[in-house]
């Protein structure tokens, strides 16, 4: 296993809490408090980004394991910045909503930053995998 510094252990962790406390602000009173009923994906959107803000929790106690979170957060801002907001942008028919969605998107910068590749490596890519049978 690779051994990672206690100073990237603080720095996911404040990446973790910073994901907390985003989503807590901005996602968990709408769900607390929502008074009609959601459309399909609206309910979607804001209750798979209510669970990552309550498993960034968990990072705080255990950064190492909860990894895969960031790497989630990482992969679906990428996809979506390269897959809707480019597009857009490039045509310059961005909308408000998009440019909003979007500055939230790109503060997933710190990702790459805080993410200790090294680890990720060694234990996503050339650690060998559990046992099929």
């Amino acid at each position: 296993m690779t051994d990672v510094p206690l100073w990237r252990l603080y720095l996911l962790r404040t990446t973790y809490l910073i994901v907390a406390t985003g989503l807590g602000v901005e996602v968990w009173p709408g769900i607390v408090h929502h008074v009609r009923p959601w459309q399909l994906m609206q309910g979607v959107v804001s209750c798979v980004l209510g669970a990552v803000g309550l498993l960034a929790v968990l990072g705080l106690r255990y950064p190492l394991q909860m990894i895969p979170l960031l790497l989630f957060e990482l992969a679906w801002k990428s996809i979506w910045l390269g897959v809707v907001a480019l597009p857009l942008w490039s045509a310059g028919t961005m909308d408000a909503d998009t440019w909003d969605t979007a500055s939230a998107c790109l503060m997933g910068v710190i990702f790459p930053v805080a993410i200790p590749w090294r680890y990720v490596v060694a234990n996503y890519v050339l650690k060998r995998g559990d046992r099929w049978r």
